[in-house]
């Protein structure tokens, strides 16, 4: 059999999780001294909490090597392929713990490392894919070709309420930071070839910014694929969830529309109140 396992980054539900029989494997979460699995025992509220109370953000990390191998070796044992996805390989060495430990298992042959060149549910629509296919009784070769196919078709962005916890992390000069939240700007970040890069930037609310940043993409969420979106997001107000989800229900054009939270991981570098929607050309 073929079996499917995402890093835990891919945000799907548990009951998505569930449907599709994927397995996890949790990336790390550091605050302070005290490390933590995401998606288990860590939840963004306690990680904004921490990081407003400590004037920082948490570290992440990728799974170790051991980890991985634990994970995998019931499956290598049992002859099974393994597809496993990780977040982009320009955002964390993730995919490179899976490749070590396909190595060390010398299970190179039958566990297949995919880099999704994406981020939360951008990468959970590839996971998605290979799932529904591997539950088809698709072989290994194929479920990749199809993945591979997929990748370059999915249109992963989002808006934040605050650039405090992008500047925290890095990705967002002080100076630019500081006039953001002055002028409220709210940028678009859109994944493109794995990395972040910055878009529109819409001023205002954030609860009329989404829907603006949501309404701007109309004309290509029409000719979207129509299997799901998702609506992924962090901490934002449920009524701006909603006002969203009925949004792209007008459309009458999505099979299935759902909404996830973004991880430990996601919420630690984008902060409280970012919100995207997430589909495949």
């Amino acid at each position: 059999m073929v079996k499917i396992i995402s890093d835990s980054t891919c945000d799907l539900t548990r009951e998505l999780l569930e449907r599709y029989q994927v397995t996890v494997l949790p990336l790390h979460v550091l605050l302070g001294d005290t490390e933590y699995l995401d998606g288990s025992n860590i939840t963004p509220d306690a990680i904004y909490a921490w990081s407003d109370q400590n004037k920082t953000t948490p570290k992440t990390s990728a799974p170790s090597v051991a980890e991985a191998v634990e994970l995998f070796r019931p499956y290598a044992e049992a002859g099974d392929e393994l597809i496993c996805f990780s977040i982009s390989d320009t955002m964390s060495s993730s995919g490179n713990s899976m490749r070590l430990a396909a190595q060390e298992l010398e299970a190179e042959d039958r566990i297949h490392v995919i880099d999704s060149e994406n981020l939360s549910t951008g990468v959970g629509h590839l996971v998605i894919l290979a799932a529904e296919l591997a539950q088809a009784g698709k072989p290994a070769e194929e479920i990749i070709r199809s993945v591979e196919a997929m990748r370059p078709l999915v249109r992963s962005s989002f808006v934040v309420d605050t650039l405090v916890y992008l500047h925290r992390g890095g990705r967002c000069g002080g100076l630019a930071a500081l006039a953001g939240s002055m002028l409220r700007l709210h940028p678009k970040i859109i994944v493109e070839n794995g990395s972040m890069i910055v878009g529109k930037k819409y001023r205002g609310k954030i609860d009329k910014v989404i829907l603006n940043y949501v309404q701007d993409m109309e004309e290509e969420l029409k000719q979207a694929r129509e299997d799901r979106i998702f609506i992924t997001h962090s901490n934002c107000d449920d009524a701006t969830v909603q006002a969203v989800y009925d949004y792209l229900d007008s459309l009458q054009h999505f099979k299935e529309i759902f909404i996830t939270s973004a991880g430990s991981v996601i919420s630690s570098h984008c902060g409280p109140g970012t919100l995207g929607v997430l589909f495949v050309a």
